[in-house]
């Protein structure tokens, strides 16, 4: 049963919050970095990239320290004020396509990572957990949540819908043309009707942040150890999230660039192709996939479609009907020589909001030799694959929403 409280949130002031919030640190290049760092002194970048104040790069345990230096200083300077009573956050995007995400920013417990009913569909790099774990360590918070979904509830759907009837806390638009609201959730009636909510589900799943989750579950593990008080109601012991319906999350699929044919030619690769694809001609004109087992190639100025011969079909488990998976084992691999999705500079990664015409025009400037286009993987192709205990193969879902830094943030 899911352990998900309310907590007392750090946020800005209604009047700073469009000024405050960021999008992912690495998703800025870095003339847009440097556009907000000098145009914008409230933005939440200024507490994430701390060397900017002395002009140099600093890394390490010396830029976690600046970091929360620069964040206490947006906590004197009154720029961020900590909520007085613990608190849900109803939090509502709707994107530049008209599409609404609803759900609730809450605190998540590690102990239901551990005990895998936070489910987890993707593998983690154990360095990458640790970086992360010693930088939560140091400035001590959470400032973007990790997304969760959950399934369709009547009783938390209703508490949403009544409270967005009220007057926002926040409404800010970004220059993307998203739009942000926040509610705050309050009254003790309604905040135990959402915990108990919760409490009847038998599994929550990971929609994006696995290496953040990891990270959170081994803090509270180094701080637990740490504390001969421990309790278990320690505030270490969650991780903030934004938990939204499974109805809600919209995945994109993620499509495959590689740089060559692996020293084939391109009959020779048609050919190899052949042996497990029905192949067939598209011309020049932009042909995207239509449905499972079902992919669209890119290659030497026309697109082809390949549609998986039925003898290839295996249902003896989730992950061998997955289309990443069977792109991987059936051409990537085999024929073109990519055994390590993760590190191969050969193979790169166009998700699907940037749909086909990428790939045409990567491949047209001869950057890549052949791309793929596939269909996106289902939420419960995502449960299924979670609930196995297995994982997928990296760059098989692009999910959003995507979530602002320095909105509500989690002091532990």
């Amino acid at each position: 049963m899911a352990k998900i409280i309310p907590f007392k949130a750090v946020r800005p002031t209604r009047d700073k919050v469009s000024l405050v919030a960021s999008r992912s640190y690495q998703s800025y290049t870095q003339k847009e970095l440097e556009a907000r760092l000098d145009g914008n002194p409230f933005s939440f970048l200024h507490i994430i990239n701390p060397g900017y104040k002395y002009h140099q790069e600093i890394t390490g345990k010396a830029r976690y320290t600046l970091v929360k230096n620069r964040y206490l200083e947006f906590k004197e300077d009154g720029i961020f004020i900590q909520d007085e009573t613990p608190a849900y956050y109803i939090y509502k995007i709707v994107n530049r396509d008209g599409i609404a995400f609803s759900g609730i920013v809450a605190a998540a417990s590690a102990e239901d990572y551990k005990a895998d009913i936070i489910k987890k569909h993707e593998d983690t790099l154990e360095f990458r957990e640790n970086i992360f774990k010693d930088y939560l360590k140091t400035v001590g918070f959470n400032a973007e949540p990790v997304l969760l979904t959950y399934p369709d509830n009547d009783v938390i759907s209703d508490i949403i819908t009544e409270t967005q009837k009220e007057r926002a806390e926040f409404e800010f638009t970004t220059h993307f043309r998203d739009t942000h609201y926040l509610w705050l959730v309050e009254d003790e009636a309604s905040i135990n009707k959402i915990k108990t909510a919760f409490n009847t589900m038998n599994s929550i799943y990971i929609a994006d942040g696995h290496h953040r989750s990891a990270s959170s579950f081994l803090l509270a593990e180094d701080l637990k150890a740490e504390n001969k008080m421990h309790s278990g109601d320690e505030a270490y012991n969650y991780f903030m999230s934004y938990l939204i319906p499974e109805s809600e999350l919209k995945i994109y699929e993620f499509n495959r660039l590689v740089k060559d044919l692996n020293g084939l030619t391109k009959d020779a690769f048609l050919i190899k192709l052949d042996a497990v694809f029905r192949i067939e001609n598209r011309g020049s004109e932009l042909y995207k996939p239509s449905r499972k087992h079902h992919f669209s190639m890119y290659l030497d100025g026309e697109f082809y479609s390949l549609y998986l011969r039925k003898h290839n079909y295996s249902l003896d488990n989730p992950l061998l009907a997955l289309d990443t998976h069977i792109l991987y084992k059936t051409v990537l691999e085999p024929i073109l020589g990519i055994s390590d999705l993760r590190n191969d500079t050969r193979i790169d990664y166009s998700h699907g909001k940037n749909d086909l015409v990428n790939i045409k025009m990567k491949v047209d400037k001869g950057d890549y030799a052949v791309g793929f286009g596939l269909v996106p993987i289902s939420v419960d192709e995502l449960k299924a694959i979670a609930n196995s205990g297995l994982t997928m193969p990296p760059k098989s879902t692009f999910i959003e929403p995507k979530l602002r830094s320095g909105v509500t943030i989690y002091e532990f």
